[in-house]
């Protein structure tokens, strides 16, 4: 079986990155221009990197799924981003901020590489006051910090309820600057649909221009891929409706192991589904739950009356309403983890207590808190996530509680990279959300902005100029080469094929279902004649979608529906591998919860004589994917069952 290289450095776990730093490659200034990188994606992380490696000198190539990096699905991100500051003095370190990382992952993640976002994440929060974000402060100037899931700690830095856009305009500011001076190339409204491997490297990609309809190829000595994560696999989702998984999927299928799909977050705080025909689910912070208290009725009769409209929520007093995170979690309360919170309210919604038209609702509360700081006090923490609420749902937050549900938000799996982001294909990184090092089975509250960053302003242009320190005698690569004809002529034809089909069916006819396979067979919680099952309705989902979907349109052109159509296959083949590896692992961590390995107090059981590791994908053409496992070792953590009660 192949060995996984993570290329962890030796030496102690604080001073692997450093002794990483000391012996790695470098590119002398003149060499860097002889260089090319292509960057897939603008998100934070793939903004940040572009601008970083044209900062350095090198020839980048960045390429945009959106009309602008501004458009980057990071803009979506809330409540705010961790980092071991300590500005309250209330105990933080960069050791406490690693521990509460690889303890809520259910340690199911690689020590270095989340010890070096810990240790990374102090750096962030000075680059980005460097470049103007406007972070919350204090009344005397100093940055503010708020809680978040699991952490007993305040780490999170946050600009009210927009961090992610103001930390993505700080990105592109820098790659702006970067563009202006000629060291980045930005290509917008590109949608990548293949990598080009020559030699067994990753050398360049194809591109569908999404306006024109033309492909297009563009070479270069290494590609960076940071295209965020698969969670519209499930269709309804917090993800954009053009977030996707294809680019991945394609570097899977060229060779990348794809590592824990069955890994995926159910954030517990979104606005609930209302509808047949909605496309996406909103997210509320989960900034929300330092000061909202979640809760629902005692008594069924009372869920059932308010259910019908004959009880509102305020008429129910102190002593008929059931705080169920308290009860159950008194330690950390309403900041228990994404994936704790996100069970428990499932729990209550199926025994009967949940709220709204469906039942499948519970309540955020922000009467105390009111109260207690005064209605001007949450409207600075929280007023443009109360507005949202308002516009959406009509109902005021100030007034009503919220009403709240789990849904499909992060994707901890991803392909499978080393110590250095890189991934199985030699020349290909990857970053962000797109990865899998960082969190485990279950991401904490506001690290996916921290890793995003990290990655790109302050690993990447290390690791990939380490790599690239060995190819600086190799020249620049025509696209006119056999690879990119043969690459592109395999794009055409299933592009050719997917518009031939002219079937009965639209795209989101079939991305519906396939959503509701996954949610049922493959959300909240698991077993194993629900996942078998899974597997088989999605295998014959997909051979009816290549039979009878129908694309209207050109392929020449603008055609939405045939860049739906593309995501959707691969979503389809996606799926079945998600099941695949979440039916084999026989246990409990995290976002992946088996209903066969649970307490009866309804908690997770890991088995960590057995699962404790990476299960990463290969793929294997005409055959099934073959599972090769990376071993986890703790060194400096003690392995122990996550509580926090």
């Amino acid at each position: 079986m192949t060995k996984l290289e993570s290329k962890i450095p030796e030496g102690p776990i604080a001073e692997k990155w450093k002794n990483y730093r000391d012996k790695q490659g470098l590119v002398n200034p003149t060499n860097k221009r002889k260089l090319d990188i292509i960057v897939v994606g603008t998100g934070l992380a793939g903004a940040s990197a572009a601008a970083s490696f044209g900062e350095l000198g090198f020839n980048v190539k960045v390429f945009c799924i959106q009309d602008s990096p501004r458009r980057a699905h990071s803009i979506a991100a809330q409540g705010g981003i961790n980092a071991a500051k300590n500005y309250q003095n209330d105990g933080d370190s960069v050791y406490r901020l690693f521990y509460d990382t690889v303890k809520g992952g259910d340690y199911r993640a690689r020590e270095a590489n989340v010890y070096r976002l810990a240790e990374l994440s102090t750096e962030i929060i000075d680059q980005a006051v460097a470049q103007g974000v406007p972070f919350a402060r204090e009344y005397g100037g100093t940055l503010d910090n708020r809680s978040f899931g699991g952490a007993l700690v305040s780490r999170t830095f946050y600009a009210k309820g927009q961090t992610g856009q103001q930390l993505l305009l700080g990105a592109y500011g820098a790659l702006s600057k970067e563009i202006n001076r000629g060291s980045v190339e930005m290509y917008s409204r590109r949608e990548m649909l293949d990598l080009v491997m020559v030699d067994g490297s990753a050398r360049g990609v194809i591109m569908r221009n999404l306006v024109t309809g033309e492909l297009e190829r563009y070479s270069a000595h290494t590609v960076v891929m940071a295209t965020g994560g698969y969670g519209n696999a499930y269709f309804l989702s917090t993800n954009a409706m053009n977030s996707n998984a294809t680019a991945a999927w394609k570097a899977y299928k060229k060779g990348a192991f794809f590592a824990n799909p069955s890994y995926t977050q159910i954030h517990p705080t979104c606005i609930p589904v209302h509808g047949d025909y909605q496309s996406k689910l909103t997210l509320m912070s989960e900034s929300l739950r330092n000061d909202g208290r979640i809760w629902v009725p005692k008594k069924k009769e009372d869920a059932e009356k308010i259910r019908k409209g004959e009880k509102k929520p305020t008429d129910l007093s102190e002593e008929e309403r059931d705080y169920y995170l308290e009860r159950r979690y008194p330690a950390f309360g309403n900041l228990v983890p994404r994936d704790v919170a996100s069970r428990a309210a499932k729990e209550r919604c199926d025994a009967g207590y949940g709220v709204g038209p469906t039942g499948l609702a519970v309540y955020l509360d922000f009467k105390d808190a009111i109260e207690r700081l005064g209605r001007d006090a949450i409207e600075t923490r929280y007023g443009n996530l109360f507005q949202m609420y308002k516009k959406i749902v009509d109902d005021d937050p100030y007034e009503t509680p919220m009403m709240i549900y789990p849904a499909v938000h992060y994707t901890m799996g991803g392909l499978w990279v080393d110590y250095e982001l890189q991934s199985t294909i030699p020349g290909l990184f990857v970053a962000g959300e797109a990865n899998f090092s960082d969190h485990g089975a279950n991401r904490l509250g506001a690290s996916a902005l921290m890793q995003g960053l990290a990655d790109g302003y302050f690993v990447l242009p290390y690791t990939v100029q380490n790599f690239l320190a060995d190819k600086i005698n190799e020249p620049r690569l025509s696209t006119d080469a056999p690879e990119f004809e043969q690459t592109e002529k395999g794009v055409r034809e299933r592009l050719e094929k997917l518009i031939n089909i002219q079937g009965e069916h639209s795209v989101d006819h079939f991305h519906k279902r396939l959503g509701k396979i996954m949610w049922d067979y493959v959300g909240m919680s698991r077993n194993k004649e629900n996942l078998e099952e899974a597997i088989s309705m999605i295998r014959d989902l997909r051979e009816e979608f290549w039979k009878d979907v129908r694309i209207p349109g050109d392929i020449h052109d603008v055609n939405s529906e045939l860049e739906k159509a593309g995501r959707v296959a691969d979503f389809l083949e996606l799926g079945e591998l998600m099941a695949k590896d979440a039916l084999e692992r026989e246990e409990s961590s995290g976002g992946h919860f088996r209903e066969e390995y649970q307490t009866p107090e309804g908690e997770a059981v890991r088995d960590d004589e057995n699962y404790m590791h990476v299960s990463a994908w290969e793929y294997k053409e005409g055959e099934q994917p073959q599972m090769h496992k990376e071993h986890l070792e703790y060194k400096d953590i003690e392995v122990k069952t996550r509580s926090y009660k």
